[in-house]
C-alpha cells in the first residue's frame, strides 16, 4: 500500500486513565508492554503526549472533534450532548467508511451514535452497558464487574474475581475481532476499540496481579510543593482524590495499575494476532493507541486526574503503519494531544481536514515539518476550586497555573520529570517563568473568557463551568 493513494482501514484504541510514562519504550522499570513497544519500530512514538483537558468526556471530545481545549465546546468534566456535525466518525461515514465503536464511551447520551453506524458499549449503567448485560448471560444474574467490593473511582486493588476470559478486557476484545468479522467487506473500517481500564477499580487477572505484587516497585515521587496534600490514613475515603496511604495500600494499588497496563498490551497482542493470521486486515490498517488522561497514582500524594502534572496530563501515543508506508519510523518528540487525533486519521483517510478542527496530523511531525512550540491544557474546577488549572509544555519544560490561588508551577522536564522540585520563585528560571506566562496571558486573551486581560492572568475563585455552549453547538 502506498501512503495516501489506497485508503487503509483505521483501528483507533483507546485506555482510560493510562499514563504515559507507563510503557516499557518509555522506560518504565517494571511495567512491560512488548506489543505496544513494537510500534516504535513500524510507525511513530510520542513521548511528550498530553491531553488537554485531563479528565474523560473533555478528552474524547477532543480527540473526536479534532479540537484543543476551550474550541471543543468543553473544558472540565461534565456530561453533555455536542453536535455531531463533522465529528470523526460522521466524516468518515461520509467518505465511505463503515464505523464501528466497541467499548467505553462515557458520551452523552450513552447511546448516541455520533456517526458511528454500530455502537456496542460498556458504559457502567444499566440499560446502557453491553458488557453487563453479557456477563449475566455467560456467568448468572447476580454476576457483577465489581461483585469483588472494589470502587470505580477508589484506590483499593485485589485480583479479578471471576475467570480471566469474562474480564471486560478480554469482552472488548472479543467484541471488536466480531465485529471486524462482520463488517462491510466493500468498504474500509474504522473501529474505535476503547478500553476502559486501567482506570480503577484496580483489577487484574490473578496471573497478571501476582507478576506484580511481589515485585519492587519505583519510589513514589513527592514534590517540595505538595506537603499540604500529605494527610494520613487511615480514615481516608476510598475514592479520596489526595491523602498519604499506608506503603501497603499504595503496593496493592500501584501493582495492580501496572498489571492492568501489561494485561491490556497482552490483549491488544492477541488482537493484532488475529488480525493478522485470521482476518487478514492487519497490513492493510493504520493503528493509532493513546488514552484520554492519566492517573496520579500517589504521586505527590494525590490521586484520580484532572491534574497539570505528569501522572494525570501525559498520555501515551503510539501509531503503527499500515505495511508498506514510506514514512520515518521511532521516536518523535515533538509536543502532541488529542486534538491531532483526528487530522490524522482524515490525513491517512485521503479526507481534508474539517472547519474547526484545531489540531495538525502527526504525519507533519513524522515528515519533519514545521510544528507547534507547546500545548495548552485545562481543567475547570472538579474536586476543588483549588485544582483548576491552566498548564503549557513542550515536554522539556512546563509551566501550571492554578487560577483560584493565582499560585503558579515551574519544572525543568529535562531533569525532573517527576516534578519534584517547584522552580517558578527560583531566580536562575525568572527569564523561562516570564516567558512560559506571557505565552499564556496571550493565548487565554484571545478567548475572551475572563482569565486574561492580554497584559496579566486574572485570578478567579469560582466554581465556574465546564462548558463552552456555543462551541458544543459548532
Amino acid at each position: 500500500m502506498s501512503f495516501l493513494t489506497d485508503r487503509p482501514n483505521i483501528l483507533l484504541i483507546t485506555t482510560d486513565q493510562h499514563r504515559g510514562d507507563h510503557l516499557s519504550v518509555a522506560g518504565h522499570p517494571v511495567v512491560e508492554t512488548p506489543n505496544l513497544d513494537a510500534f516504535v519500530n513500524q510507525g511513530a512514538y510520542f513521548p511528550n503526549a498530553y491531553s488537554e483537558i485531563p479528565s474523560t468526556t473533555g478528552a474524547r471530545l477532543c480527540m473526536l472533534r479534532g479540537r484543543g481545549s476551550y474550541y471543543c465546546g468543553l473544558i472540565g468534566y461534565a456530561g453533555v450532548e455536542w453536535n455531531e456535525r463533522n465529528s470523526l466518525a460522521e466524516v468518515l461515514a461520509r467518505h465511505g467508511y463503515h464505523c464501528i465503536n466497541v467499548g467505553w464511551r462515557n458520551l452523552h447520551p450513552r447511546r448516541k451514535l455520533y456517526g458511528f453506524h454500530t455502537v456496542i458499549p460498556h458504559d457502567l449503567r444499566e440499560g446502557m452497558d453491553d458488557y453487563m448485560e453479557w456477563l449475566r448471560e455467560k456467568a448468572g444474574p447476580e454476576a457483577h464487574e465489581f461483585g469483588h467490593g472494589l470502587n470505580p473511582n477508589g484506590w483499593t486493588a485485589r485480583p479479578w474475581h471471576l475467570d480471566e476470559r469474562l474480564h471486560p478486557v478480554v469482552w472488548t476484545v472479543n467484541k471488536t475481532l466480531e465485529q471486524i468479522r462482520k463488517r462491510d467487506p466493500t468498504r474500509p473500517f474504522f473501529v474505535w476499540c476503547s478500553f476502559v481500564r486501567p482506570h480503577s477499580p484496580y483489577d487484574p487477572p490473578k496471573p497478571y496481579w501476582e507478576m506484580f505484587i511481589h515485585r519492587e516497585l519505583p519510589e513514589i515521587p513527592v514534590g517540595d510543593w505538595a506537603h499540604k496534600y500529605d494527610v494520613p490514613n487511615p480514615g481516608l475515603p476510598i475514592t479520596a482524590w489526595y491523602g498519604h496511604l499506608t506503603p501497603e495500600q499504595n503496593r496493592r494499588m500501584r501493582a495492580a495499575y501496572m498489571a492492568m497496563v501489561s494485561f491490556i498490551d497482552s490483549q491488544i497482542g492477541r488482537m493484532l494476532t488475529a488480525l493478522q493470521r485470521d482476518l487478514r486486515v492487519l497490513d492493510d490498517t493504520l493503528i493509532i493507541f493513546t488514552s484520554d488522561h492519566g492517573d496520579m497514582m500517589g504521586d505527590h500524594h494525590l490521586h484520580r486526574k484532572t491534574y497539570a502534572y505528569e501522572g494525570s496530563a501525559r498520555i501515551p501515543f503510539l501509531v503503527r503503519y499500515p505495511k508498506g508506508w514510506d514514512l520515518p519510523t521511532g521516536t518523535f518528540k515533538q509536543p502532541v494531544g488529542l486534538q491531532d487525533v483526528m487530522p490524522t486519521i482524515l490525513e491517512a483517510a485521503g479526507i481534508r481536514a474539517v472547519e474547526g478542527v484545531t489540531g495538525r496530523s502527526v504525519f507533519a511531525a513524522i515528515r519533519g515539518e514545521q510544528w507547534r512550540e507547546f500545548i495548552h491544557g485545562e481543567h475547570s474546577p472538579c474536586y476543588s476550586t483549588q485544582e483548576a488549572m491552566h498548564y503549557l509544555t513542550d515536554g522539556r519544560e512546563k509551566y501550571i497555573w492554578l487560577p483560584a490561588s493565582d499560585t503558579e508551577l515551574f519544572f525543568d522536564l529535562t531533569v525532573d520529570r517527576q516534578e519534584r522540585r517547584n522552580l517558578a520563585k527560583d531566580p536562575a528560571y525568572r527569564k523561562r517563568v516570564d516567558m512560559w506566562r506571557n505565552r499564556l496571558i496571550e493565548l487565554l486573551a484571545k478567548r475572551g473568557d475572563g482569565f486574561s486581560d492580554g497584559e496579566r492572568l486574572i485570578p478567579r475563585a469560582d466554581w465556574w463551568s465546564p462548558v463552552v455552549k456555543e462551541k458544543l453547538q459548532s
